[in-house]
């Protein structure tokens, strides 16, 4: 499963860009829309509501059956609505007590899907990345599928309607490894972005959990392009090295990848480090994030 993460900072663009995802047949079942405002969500919901005829259900929507919002209430943190098929997934295992309208409408429908525990492992380790993004006061967009041409679609209109930077040029996308003081160092290039980019990552990390690696940094000092396929398979790299008890930091960030992290307040959500150095040495020394 692949994600595409698109990040707005209002309720009208997030919206337009669910719209546009119907219409160019992304999966109902594959789109989720987050938020901390009840208001936004009902808002939002009630909207789309009308116009994909069934794609919100529930307590904000159209039609019974449908898991349209489900509502975590996360110590430390207060409220998050997560709208769509695939809301109850992402959210509804954070071990968080359900409530309100929203969540007690959800709670009481009986034909709500059961995730499996690899669903649910998977929707908590996501949505915990993803809360300091919802902090920042912004909305995401998130589309989950196993098909490259449905993520190539939600990439295309997640990236033209979302935060984001878009390149003047953006070069072949190159990965090497190397090893510095028993980290594993990933230099990237190019762009990290829907096709190889995204290939080329999630193959290197994946070869590095393979070989027992558990200290990871990604050099992205000749990064000029990430789209939001790239903003999802960098939480999923995170992701992956940190179930296997490692961690993933990023350092010595190129102008752009330091302005989208900024701008999209991802430099919240990763371990961001000025440069290589500083990461190798964080890791000896047990440090935490020490920002940009």
């Amino acid at each position: 499963m692949e994600t595409a993460i698109g990040i707005f900072d209002s309720r009208e663009r997030a919206e337009q860009a669910v719209k546009e995802l119907v219409e160019q047949h992304v999966p109902q079942e594959s789109i989720v829309f987050l938020t901390r405002s009840e208001s936004e969500a009902m808002s939002f919901g009630k909207g789309l509501g009308q116009y994909v005829g069934g794609f919100m259900g529930g307590a904000v929507g159209v039609t019974a059956g449908c898991v349209g919002a489900a509502l975590a209430l996360i110590p430390g943190f207060g409220q998050v609505f997560a709208l769509g098929v695939g809301g109850a997934a992402l959210l509804g295992f954070l071990g968080s007590q359900a409530g309100g309208a929203l969540g007690e409408q959800i709670s009481n429908d009986p034909d709500k899907p059961s995730p499996t525990s690899a669903e649910k492992s998977e929707a908590e380790a996501e949505a915990e990345h993803l809360l300091e993004v919802l902090k920042s006061g912004r909305s995401l967009v998130l589309v989950q599928s196993e098909f490259h041409d449905v993520l190539g679609t939600a990439s295309a209109v997640l990236d033209r309607l979302g935060l984001g930077i878009q390149p003047s040029t953006a070069s072949k996308p190159q990965c090497s490894t190397r090893e510095v003081d028993g980290v594993s160092v990933l230099d990237l290039r190019g762009k990290i972005a829907f096709g190889a980019g995204n290939t080329l990552l999630r193959e290197a990390v994946a070869g590095l959990i393979a070989a027992g690696s558990t200290k990871v940094v990604l050099n992205l000092r000749e990064v000029n392009f990430i789209d939001s396929s790239g903003i999802g398979e960098l939480v999923r790299s995170h992701m992956a090295i940190r179930k296997q008890g490692g961690q993933m930091k990023l350092a010595d960030l190129s102008p752009m990848v330091n302005d989208l992290l900024t701008a999209t307040s991802l430099n919240k959500v990763f371990v961001v480090e000025h440069d290589e150095a500083s990461a190798v040495r964080s890791f000896a020394s047990g440090m935490g994030a020490s920002g940009n």
